[in-house]
């Protein structure tokens, strides 16, 4: 109740702008789809060329969903790159690690298949594969995404346990129990996709790697949802229950937008494709796109 209050107040001061024949800012294109939604909405957004952002509950904890493989991937590249492991290392898919949900793994592929870790990443991103999650988190260990997180100062950015496997594998039974898989906060997961954008993991190159690996990712039913198909993405997105998420990089001819949309204890928990979760996150996504889009090109 107090939230929606506070919503309220924010429209009250920002939708007259759109009243008066003026263009609709972020916040009063945005606010009302978080209004009507019945579920907590957190959102960021930065065009980041200029700057302009937009934040609602930007620091609130929220659950990730698979938008935490996203993190998983950041520290596998950095391990890489202090020579802990090797791209080429090689995974072995055992039937103890195949788990049900997202992915192709599990489904089609046999007991003793080998995979080196770049293509296991790669699966974990694309098409959010719960069995290559496991087999990369296997080998570069549980805890050190955590670790590295809090070393950048994301507190908040945690994953709690392997995918399906949270009551044997759990780093804290309480986090696991009130966020699932993964927590992180909007504000914290933007961060982390500018320090991408601007080639602050590892290198220019590496990131250029991971960012095309998630402009292959495979969901359309939530930030691509409403956007033109030949808009290029980088991006992970989340399924449970009662949360969706989402977060990327939308390339716009007018410079790079990075997004994060959380939501959680959603009313619709079902898992079709209209899902009233991916349609906010879808229609969020829709109007950044066309408040960006009124604005002049990008000088190359």
């Amino acid at each position: 109740m107090f939230r929606r209050i506070i919503v309220a107040s924010l429209l009250a001061i920002y939708l007259p702008v759109a009243v008066h024949g003026q263009e609709k800012s972020l916040a009063a294109r945005i606010l009302p789809l978080v209004s009507a939604h019945r579920g907590k909405v957190a959102v960021a957004v930065k065009h980041l060329d200029s700057g302009e952002s937009f934040y609602f509950d930007e620091d609130v904890e929220m659950p990730t969903a698979s938008l935490i493989k996203f993190m998983i991937m950041l520290e596998v590249y950095l391990q890489v790159s202090e020579k802990r492991v090797r791209l080429d290392d090689k995974l072995t898919l055992r039937k103890a690690d195949m788990v049900p949900g997202s992915g192709i793994l599990t489904y089609h592929f046999s007991d003793g298949a080998t995979f080196s870790l770049r293509d296991a990443t790669r699966l974990m991103i694309v098409f959010s594969d719960n069995s290559a999650t496991n087999m990369v988190l296997d080998h570069i260990g549980l805890a050190s995404t955590n670790k590295r997180m809090e070393s950048w100062g994301f507190t908040h950015t945690k994953i709690n346990a392997k995918v399906f496997l949270g009551n044997k594998t759990s780093l804290n039974p309480d986090r696991t129990k009130k966020f699932g898989l993964g927590s992180t906060t909007a504000r914290e997961t933007l961060m982390l996709l500018e320090k991408a954008h601007q080639g602050n993991v590892v290198s220019h190159e590496v990131c250029k790697e991971m960012l095309g690996h998630m402009k292959k990712c495979d969901d359309k039913l939530k930030l691509k949802r409403y956007l033109p198909e030949s808009l290029t993405i980088a991006h992970k997105s989340g399924t449970v229950s009662d949360a969706r998420t989402d977060a990327g990089i939308l390339y716009l001819p007018t410079g790079p937008v990075a997004i994060c949309v959380l939501t959680a204890d959603n009313d619709d928990k079902s898992y079709k494709d209209d899902n009233a979760g991916n349609i906010v996150i879808g229609r969020i996504a829709q109007q950044v796109h066309e408040y960006f889009m009124l604005q002049s090109p990008r000088k190359k």
